[in-house]
């Protein structure tokens, strides 16, 4: 029984680990950025491009909770936060150098890759870190207020955009870069872009329902907020879902794709519809980490195996 209950502890705090500490979106990222680059009918990029994808993704996402490490709340995932402070504090410095260390042999094996870049590449490579750091707000002594979080209907959306910039976009970018070519992108490219932006950008409202109590305490309107949970579930999310899948299916069969490549891409669409519908019922934070943010990664393995495989 002791035994028992100890590898049931251990699991609960690999789990914490994992997804308290949000290397599961550093994980989320590099699946999607993976399975962008095949649906781009491109090679994969170097491994120190998918280790700096993953230190960005997990440093960017702990921000919000060191700066707010005082005293123990009702939220499990900040009290978290609380007691692994130090190691936490420790990892953000590594994982913010990781990114300058590894971009290295970019700078030192290809001195004139910004000879590649246009204005409009130069224009998308920066839009994205641009707006994820206005997400959070710039610290301004006059005005420490300003970020797009503020913006409840926006919020999701800036998620979604700059999640699509970094995993579909970004990947092609950087192996055209360091491959001394031009940087390519295609109407494919963008119609990659518009579904997992739409993708993400759902799974970011249904991430709001979590937290509902709050945004309506502090009037933020978020969707749920706004027009309650049953009319964000049923004219909101589920419309988009829908407009989604059928977009995808509509490309799909214009370029004959076959019918396991696009099944295999539809089943995370009805995963996502399925999971829309349970959000009628109170859940826990591990089930929003796991099960909702899980849908990334479910999305990303269906279409690498479809394009693989298929």
């Amino acid at each position: 029984m002791l035994e028992t209950h100890s590898q049931k502890s251990k699991l609960v705090s690999i789990t914490e680990f994992i997804f308290f500490g949000n290397y599961f979106y550093g994980a989320c990222a590099v699946a999607l950025s993976v399975e962008a680059s095949l649906q781009q009918h491109y090679l994969l990029n170097y491994w120190y491009f998918y280790v700096c994808l993953f230190s960005v993704t997990v440093s960017y996402y702990t921000i919000a909770y060191i700066s707010d490490l005082q005293e123990f709340t009702k939220n499990p995932r900040t009290n978290w936060y609380i007691k692994n402070k130090y190691f936490v504090k420790i990892s953000q410095w590594i994982l913010k150098s990781l990114p300058f260390i590894f971009l290295l042999p970019l700078i030192i094996l290809h001195p004139n890759w910004f000879s590649y870049i246009h204005v409009l590449d130069w224009l998308l490579i920066l839009i994205f870190p641009a707006v994820a750091i206005l997400y959070y707000g710039l610290n301004l002594k006059t005005n420490h207020t300003f970020n797009l979080r503020t913006v409840g209907w926006l919020k999701p959306f800036v998620i979604g955009f700059s999640w699509a910039g970094l995993v579909t976009l970004y990947p092609v970018m950087f192996y055209n870069i360091s491959h001394e070519k031009e940087i390519a992108l295609n109407l494919l490219s963008f119609l990659l872009f518009l579904k997992n932006f739409m993708f993400i950008s759902v799974l970011a409202i249904m991430f709001d329902i979590k937290d509902y109590a709050m945004d309506y305490n502090t009037q933020l309107k978020t969707f749920v907020v706004h027009h309650g949970l049953r009319k964000t579930i049923f004219f909101i999310i589920i419309p988009l879902c829908i407009l989604g899948l059928g977009s995808f299916i509509s490309y799909g069969i214009l370029h004959h794709f076959s019918i396991y490549k696009i099944t295999l891409n539809v089943l995370s669409f009805v995963l996502l519809l399925g999971v829309a519908m349970s959000l009628q019922n109170r859940h826990s934070i591990m089930y929003y980490l796991i099960i909702i943010d899980g849908l990334m990664l479910v999305k990303a393995i269906c279409g690498i195996v479809a394009m693989i495989y298929f």
